[in-house]
Parts: C-alpha cells; structure tokens; sequence
C-alpha cells in the first residue's frame, strides 16, 4: 500500500493542473523542463537550453522533450528582426496548450525584443593623426626634369603586346579508341559500375595521353585493375580513383629481344578469367569452377545458344 504525505508550501511555490504534470505525451524531461519555466519569477529571460543545462538535462532528452512541448503546443517560437537589424528568437511557453493562430496573437504583442547594449548608426571616424614635417603642395608643371635627347613628339606607336594566355584547358576532342576504353570500364570491374557520366570526356583525355606515350589497352586496363583495392574496401567514387591512377603517364615499355621475366600479377588478377564471349572490350571475370563464359554471356547462351560464335 501507498500512502502520501503533503504538506502545503508556505512560500515560492506555482500551481499546475494534473493534465499537465500527468500528460500521456509529455517524457518527464518535457514535464520537468516546462515546469522549471513557468516556475521561473515574471521578467526572467532564461532560455530553454539554459534551464535543461541547470535542470541536469542532457542534450538529446532536451532536443527530444522540447520537441514534444512544440508539438503538443505548449512551446511556440518565431523569428522576428529587432532594433539594429539583429535576429532574434522569441520562444513563448505555456501551462495550457496553444494553437499557432492563437500562440501569434500573443507573440505580436511583444516586444521585438532589444539588445542589452545599444546600437550606434554610425561608428564615428577617430581623429587623423598628422603626417610629419610641413605640409607641401602638390606639383602642377607635370614636365620632365630631364631632356630625354630624342625627339619624343612623334614616336611610332608600339606594336600591341599580347598576353600570354598561358595554357587553357584542352579542347581537343579524344580519339574514339579512349572513349571505347573509357566505355568499356564498367565491364572491366564490378567496383567501377557507377563511373559518372559528366566524367567520361575527362577520362577519355586522361586514356588518349597513355595511348599517345605507347601504352595498349590492354596495359592500360591491367594498370587500373592493379590500383583497384584488393582486400575488398568499397570505391565510393570510381571516377576520383581513375583520374588519380591515369593522371601521370608513365613512359611506354621499350621492346627488347629478350622475353623479360613475366611479372607476377596481384592476387586480385590472379583470381580472374578472360571472358571467351563476344564483348567489344576484354571482360575479365572471376569463375567459380572451368567455366569459360562470364555470367552473362552464359545466360544469354542459355537464351539463345546460336546466337554465341
């Protein structure tokens, strides 16, 4: 059994209705914070953070209790421009709910409320401090004061001296073995599928200085594919990835008589399998037993098995 004990307070004490303190709605955080407010003597301006940083009140209860008093309608604000052209923000609480036309009614007969110090117009100029020694007029002849020695009446006007623009972005357009290349990219990696659009001209230029330097397709995909992570990170952004990996261009390897000992390829290319469909570009593929085909030529041999050669 519960039993209360109360006992009227003689002094400082506010009176709130049983709806309020046991709203279904209210977190005790929200009940705490509006109570604290009205509690609060006639002309105090303490702000809602303010009393949930004294009430002990942690940011997110506060975020989360001022947001259910907006609302159920016991919290209003607004923004308005007082004196100085300074904004400020007039938050109206109330024990009783209130509408919006009704909250506005009360707002607009407050003050737009003012600065606790004043707002000059205008900052006054500080007093110019004087230059030293006597002041001197200023010198009207506007002549040389030495003969140039040459007949300076009339000189032939000087050829007009161009700036140097310096160098601009490149206009010309890639050749059509780039764009293929840069079209064929999504084909060539699962983690370059979301190249943008917008990219695809950029990326063209960036593949036509490696074709230009001697590079071949082929050396240029297996230098991207080596720079793709191989311990499964995500690329977020693969366009980023590929300006970085085909913005320097290295020199073209030089043929020699001699076979060079073959590279040993990364265990992310060692995985894969060249793709024995028709593509239009080599399409690497990771197989998971003997199989030849990638995934989709495979189904599209399913489909239509004497469309394949």
């Amino acid at each position: 059994m519960i039993y209360r004990h109360h006992i009227a307070p003689p002094r400082a004490f506010t009176q709130f209705s049983h709806e309020l303190i046991r709203h279904p709605r209210l977190s005790s955080d929200a009940v705490r914070l509006l109570t604290w407010q009205l509690s609060l003597p006639d002309g105090a301006r303490e702000s809602l953070s303010r009393t949930a940083e004294r009430a002990g009140i942690g940011a997110c209860a506060f975020t989360r209790a001022k947001r259910q008093l907006k609302e159920e309608g016991f919290v209003h604000e607004r923004r308005v421009q007082g004196a100085g052209g300074h904004w400020v923000t007039q938050q109206l609480l109330s024990n009783v709910p209130l509408s919006q036309a009704e909250a506005a009614k009360i707002l607009a007969r407050m003050p737009a409320g003012a600065s606790s110090t004043a707002v000059s117009p205008q900052v006054a100029p500080s007093p110019r401090i004087p230059a030293a020694g006597a002041p001197t007029p200023r010198p009207t002849d506007g002549h040389p004061r030495k003969d140039p020695g040459e007949n300076t009446s009339h000189r032939p006007a000087e050829p007009e001296r161009k700036a140097d623009p310096g160098p601009g972005p490149e206009t010309t357009e890639p050749p059509e073995a780039a764009r293929a290349l840069v079209a064929a990219l999504p084909h060539l990696s699962p983690d370059l599928r979301r190249i943008p659009r917008g990219m695809h001209d950029e990326l063209a230029r960036l593949v036509s200085h490696w074709l230009a330097a001697g590079h071949t397709p082929a050396a240029i995909r297996t230098h991207i594919l080596r720079g793709l992570p191989d311990d499964g990170t995500p690329v977020h952004r693969p366009g980023g990835l590929l300006r970085y990996l085909l913005r320097d261009v290295p020199p073209a390897p030089t043929p020699t008589a001699e076979h060079p000992a073959p590279t040993r390829p990364s265990s992310r290319l060692a995985t894969l399998r060249e793709c024995e469909g028709d593509h239009v570009q080599a399409t690497l593929f990771r197989p998971t037993a003997d199989e030849t085909l990638c995934r989709r030529c495979l189904t599209h041999q399913q489909a239509s098995p004497s469309r394949l050669v």
